[in-house]
């Protein structure tokens, strides 16, 4: 679930909220409690972080790439 931004422009109080995607946008302000001054802000959100084994920067690499670093690898080694 996301969690959303939103800005009261009667009270300029700014408030996140965890919410589901099928949720409706919030509409009263937690601080002032008015009704209809609540807007979403857009917002720059949460970079994905990959943890755990199994993600790897060459995984996703094209069939040319994984030939030209094998070659190099084996030239490597053999110095």
């Amino acid at each position: 679930m996301p969690t959303y931004e939103y800005h009261c422009e009667n009270c300029g109080e700014n408030f996140e909220e965890f919410q589901r995607i099928t949720e409706p946008p919030i509409t009263v302000c937690p601080k002032c409690h008015q009704n209809g001054s609540v807007h979403r802000v857009i917002s720059a959100g949460a970079g994905i972080i990959f943890k755990g084994s199994g993600f790897y920067e060459t995984d996703y690499r094209s069939p040319e790439y994984k030939k030209a670093a094998e070659k190099e690898k084996s030239t490597t080694k053999a110095k």
